[in-house]
Protein backbone atom coordinates (compact mmCIF):
# COMPACT_ATOMS: atom_id res chain seq x y z
CA UNK A 1 0.00 0.00 0.00
CA UNK A 2 1.48 3.30 -1.07
CA UNK A 3 2.49 5.66 2.19
CA UNK A 4 -0.76 7.89 1.06
CA UNK A 5 -2.84 5.41 1.36
CA UNK A 6 -1.27 4.11 4.66
CA UNK A 7 -1.88 7.52 5.97
CA UNK A 8 -5.48 8.49 5.16
CA UNK A 9 -6.14 4.29 6.40
CA UNK A 10 -4.44 5.12 9.66
CA UNK A 11 -6.33 8.63 9.90
CA UNK A 12 -9.76 6.97 9.10
CA UNK A 13 -9.15 3.73 11.50
CA UNK A 14 -8.56 6.75 14.32
CA UNK A 15 -11.78 9.14 13.20
CA UNK A 16 -13.95 5.45 13.16
CA UNK A 17 -12.85 4.95 16.67
CA UNK A 18 -14.03 7.77 17.60
CA UNK A 19 -17.25 7.79 16.24
CA UNK A 20 -18.44 4.09 16.81
CA UNK A 21 -16.22 3.87 19.92
CA UNK A 22 -16.74 7.14 21.56
CA UNK A 23 -18.79 9.74 20.62
CA UNK A 24 -21.59 8.29 17.84
CA UNK A 25 -24.02 10.69 18.91
CA UNK A 26 -22.23 13.99 18.31
CA UNK A 27 -22.66 12.77 14.81
CA UNK A 28 -26.52 12.08 14.94
CA UNK A 29 -25.98 8.11 15.09
CA UNK A 30 -27.81 6.40 17.84
CA UNK A 31 -26.81 2.27 17.24
CA UNK A 32 -28.58 -0.31 17.59
CA UNK A 33 -29.20 -2.36 20.77
CA UNK A 34 -25.86 -4.28 19.86
CA UNK A 35 -23.51 -1.36 19.08
CA UNK A 36 -23.87 -1.78 15.54
CA UNK A 37 -24.51 1.56 13.31
CA UNK A 38 -25.38 1.16 9.46
CA UNK A 39 -22.61 1.18 7.06
CA UNK A 40 -25.20 3.44 4.76
CA UNK A 41 -25.61 5.73 7.78
CA UNK A 42 -22.15 5.90 8.93
CA UNK A 43 -21.02 6.76 5.35
CA UNK A 44 -23.38 9.98 5.17
CA UNK A 45 -22.29 11.17 8.12
CA UNK A 46 -18.57 10.74 7.17
CA UNK A 47 -19.08 12.49 4.70
CA UNK A 48 -20.77 15.64 6.16
CA UNK A 49 -17.70 16.37 7.95
CA UNK A 50 -14.84 19.14 6.57
CA UNK A 51 -12.22 16.72 4.77
CA UNK A 52 -13.76 13.61 4.60
CA UNK A 53 -15.91 13.96 2.06
CA UNK A 54 -13.90 11.44 0.00
CA UNK A 55 -15.12 8.23 2.46
CA UNK A 56 -16.77 5.56 0.33
CA UNK A 57 -17.23 2.12 0.98
CA UNK A 58 -13.62 0.71 -0.14
CA UNK A 59 -11.88 2.84 1.99
CA UNK A 60 -13.36 1.72 5.38
CA UNK A 61 -13.06 -1.94 3.96
CA UNK A 62 -9.20 -1.22 3.89
CA UNK A 63 -9.30 -0.45 7.53
CA UNK A 64 -10.97 -3.44 7.87
CA UNK A 65 -8.75 -5.42 6.97
CA UNK A 66 -5.41 -3.52 7.78
CA UNK A 67 -3.27 -3.69 11.36
CA UNK A 68 -6.57 -2.09 13.22
CA UNK A 69 -9.06 -4.58 11.63
CA UNK A 70 -9.03 -5.99 15.48
CA UNK A 71 -10.64 -2.66 16.68
CA UNK A 72 -14.24 -3.14 14.46
CA UNK A 73 -16.85 -6.08 14.09
CA UNK A 74 -18.18 -6.16 10.99
CA UNK A 75 -21.63 -7.79 10.20
CA UNK A 76 -23.25 -7.87 6.72
CA UNK A 77 -23.55 -4.03 6.58
CA UNK A 78 -23.35 -2.92 9.84
CA UNK A 79 -19.79 -2.01 12.19
CA UNK A 80 -19.29 -1.61 15.67
CA UNK A 81 -16.56 -1.11 17.95
CA UNK A 82 -14.84 -3.77 19.54
CA UNK A 83 -14.74 -1.89 22.73
CA UNK A 84 -17.43 1.03 23.07
CA UNK A 85 -16.99 3.49 26.24
CA UNK A 86 -20.91 4.59 25.82
CA UNK A 87 -23.90 3.60 27.16
CA UNK A 88 -27.32 3.48 25.94
CA UNK A 89 -30.69 2.69 28.27
CA UNK A 90 -33.29 2.50 26.77
CA UNK A 91 -35.46 1.49 30.03
CA UNK A 92 -34.82 4.58 32.19
CA UNK A 93 -36.58 7.49 31.09
CA UNK A 94 -34.95 11.13 31.08
CA UNK A 95 -36.26 13.47 33.92
CA UNK A 96 -34.46 16.32 32.47
CA UNK A 97 -36.16 16.76 28.77
CA UNK A 98 -35.76 19.89 27.37
CA UNK A 99 -38.88 21.28 27.14
CA UNK A 100 -39.16 21.06 22.97
CA UNK A 101 -37.03 18.99 20.78
CA UNK A 102 -36.65 18.98 16.83
CA UNK A 103 -36.95 16.55 14.38
CA UNK A 104 -36.57 16.83 10.96
CA UNK A 105 -38.69 14.68 8.20
CA UNK A 106 -39.18 14.03 4.50
CA UNK A 107 -41.42 16.03 2.89
CA UNK A 108 -43.57 13.44 1.57
CA UNK A 109 -44.18 12.18 5.11
CA UNK A 110 -45.70 15.99 6.57
CA UNK A 111 -49.34 15.46 5.85
CA UNK A 112 -49.10 12.32 7.32
CA UNK A 113 -47.15 13.18 10.77
CA UNK A 114 -49.26 16.20 10.87
CA UNK A 115 -52.64 14.07 11.06
CA UNK A 116 -51.28 10.61 12.77
CA UNK A 117 -47.67 11.87 14.69
CA UNK A 118 -44.42 9.70 14.72
CA UNK A 119 -43.94 6.30 15.19
CA UNK A 120 -41.78 4.05 13.80
CA UNK A 121 -39.80 0.48 14.44
CA UNK A 122 -36.97 1.93 15.10
CA UNK A 123 -35.97 4.32 18.13
CA UNK A 124 -36.69 8.35 16.72
CA UNK A 125 -33.65 10.49 17.29
CA UNK A 126 -34.61 13.54 18.46
CA UNK A 127 -32.01 16.59 19.35
CA UNK A 128 -32.79 20.20 21.13
CA UNK A 129 -30.42 21.42 18.74
CA UNK A 130 -32.04 22.68 15.40
CA UNK A 131 -28.61 22.08 12.92
CA UNK A 132 -28.44 18.94 14.57
CA UNK A 133 -32.23 17.31 13.80
CA UNK A 134 -31.58 19.16 10.38
CA UNK A 135 -28.03 17.52 9.50
CA UNK A 136 -29.67 14.07 10.30
CA UNK A 137 -33.19 14.91 8.43
CA UNK A 138 -30.88 16.07 5.57
CA UNK A 139 -29.57 12.22 5.31
CA UNK A 140 -33.14 11.10 3.81
CA UNK A 141 -34.43 14.41 2.50
CA UNK A 142 -32.41 17.28 0.89
CA UNK A 143 -34.79 19.50 2.15
CA UNK A 144 -36.47 18.16 5.01
CA UNK A 145 -39.03 19.67 7.29
CA UNK A 146 -38.43 20.64 10.60
CA UNK A 147 -40.88 19.93 13.56
CA UNK A 148 -41.02 20.63 17.48
CA UNK A 149 -41.70 17.97 19.62
CA UNK A 150 -43.55 19.26 22.99
CA UNK A 151 -42.14 16.90 25.67
CA UNK A 152 -44.16 17.87 28.96
CA UNK A 153 -47.35 17.27 26.85
CA UNK A 154 -45.87 13.88 25.45
CA UNK A 155 -44.98 12.70 29.16
CA UNK A 156 -48.01 13.53 30.49
CA UNK A 157 -49.04 11.26 27.59
CA UNK A 158 -47.30 8.11 28.39
CA UNK A 159 -44.02 9.08 26.53
CA UNK A 160 -40.90 8.45 27.45
CA UNK A 161 -37.81 10.21 26.37
CA UNK A 162 -34.42 8.45 26.90
CA UNK A 163 -31.30 10.48 26.50
CA UNK A 164 -27.81 9.22 24.71
CA UNK A 165 -25.06 11.92 24.98
CA UNK A 166 -26.67 15.02 23.02
CA UNK A 167 -29.42 13.17 21.70
CA UNK A 168 -32.76 11.73 22.55
CA UNK A 169 -34.51 8.60 21.51
CA UNK A 170 -38.29 7.60 21.80
CA UNK A 171 -40.95 5.45 19.73
CA UNK A 172 -43.75 7.17 19.26
CA UNK A 173 -45.27 10.74 19.40
CA UNK A 174 -48.47 11.69 19.21
CA UNK A 175 -49.97 14.36 16.82
CA UNK A 176 -51.37 16.92 19.26
CA UNK A 177 -47.65 16.99 20.61
CA UNK A 178 -46.04 18.16 17.38
CA UNK A 179 -45.96 21.76 16.14
CA UNK A 180 -44.72 22.35 12.83
CA UNK A 181 -45.32 24.47 9.50
CA UNK A 182 -48.54 23.63 7.68
CA UNK A 183 -49.03 21.42 5.28
CA UNK A 184 -49.03 22.93 1.76
CA UNK A 185 -52.39 22.52 0.16
CA UNK A 186 -50.59 20.61 -3.21
CA UNK A 187 -49.40 18.04 -1.07
CA UNK A 188 -52.57 17.47 1.16
CA UNK A 189 -54.27 14.24 0.54
CA UNK A 190 -57.38 15.30 -1.67
CA UNK A 191 -60.54 13.63 -0.20
CA UNK A 192 -62.17 10.09 -2.63
CA UNK A 193 -65.53 11.40 -4.56
CA UNK A 194 -68.39 10.08 -3.23
CA UNK A 195 -70.02 7.94 -5.61
CA UNK A 196 -72.97 8.54 -7.09
CA UNK A 197 -75.53 6.09 -8.07
CA UNK A 198 -76.94 7.00 -11.86
CA UNK A 199 -80.34 5.78 -12.24
CA UNK A 200 -81.15 5.97 -15.88
CA UNK A 201 -84.37 7.99 -16.99
CA UNK A 202 -86.60 6.90 -19.76
CA UNK A 203 -86.56 8.72 -22.98
CA UNK A 204 -89.73 10.56 -23.31
CA UNK A 205 -90.38 12.00 -27.04
CA UNK A 206 -91.08 15.73 -27.01
CA UNK A 207 -94.55 17.26 -28.33
CA UNK A 208 -96.69 14.19 -27.59
CA UNK A 209 -95.15 12.00 -30.52
CA UNK A 210 -94.68 8.16 -30.10
CA UNK A 211 -91.62 6.05 -31.41
CA UNK A 212 -93.36 3.02 -33.29
CA UNK A 213 -90.75 0.20 -32.90
CA UNK A 214 -90.49 -1.42 -36.79
CA UNK A 215 -89.86 -5.34 -34.57
CA UNK A 216 -92.91 -5.13 -32.44
CA UNK A 217 -95.06 -3.97 -35.12
CA UNK A 218 -98.28 -6.43 -35.20
CA UNK A 219 -98.19 -5.92 -39.41
CA UNK A 220 -96.09 -8.64 -40.44
CA UNK A 221 -95.64 -6.80 -43.76
CA UNK A 222 -94.57 -4.19 -42.37
CA UNK A 223 -91.96 -5.80 -39.94
CA UNK A 224 -90.69 -8.00 -43.40
CA UNK A 225 -90.45 -4.54 -45.59
CA UNK A 226 -90.43 -2.05 -43.44
CA UNK A 227 -93.59 -0.82 -45.86
CA UNK A 228 -97.02 1.07 -45.01
CA UNK A 229 -99.69 -1.42 -46.11
CA UNK A 230 -102.22 -0.68 -48.50
CA UNK A 231 -105.15 1.78 -48.05
CA UNK A 232 -108.73 1.52 -49.75
CA UNK A 233 -108.80 4.15 -51.24
CA UNK A 234 -105.59 2.57 -53.47
CA UNK A 235 -107.12 -0.96 -53.49
CA UNK A 236 -109.77 0.46 -55.50
CA UNK A 237 -108.06 2.43 -58.11
CA UNK A 238 -106.02 -0.92 -58.60
CA UNK A 239 -109.78 -2.31 -59.66
CA UNK A 240 -110.81 0.39 -61.77
CA UNK A 241 -107.85 0.08 -63.74
CA UNK A 242 -108.15 -3.67 -64.28
CA UNK A 243 -111.43 -3.42 -65.37
CA UNK A 244 -110.94 -0.54 -67.88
Amino acid sequence: MPRRSQIRATDLSRFLVYILAHRPDEFGLVPDSMGFIALKELLRAIREEPGWGYVREGHIREVLTGKDRALFVWEEDHLRAADKRWHLDLQTPSENAPKILFVAIRRKTHSHVMEKGLSSDRPLVLSPDRDMAFRIGRRRDQKPIMLEVMTEPAQEQGVSFHVFGDLYVTKDIPPECISGPPVPEEIREPLPPKKQKTVPQPSIPSGGAFVLDVHRDPDLSRRRYGRKPRGWKEESRKMRRSKG
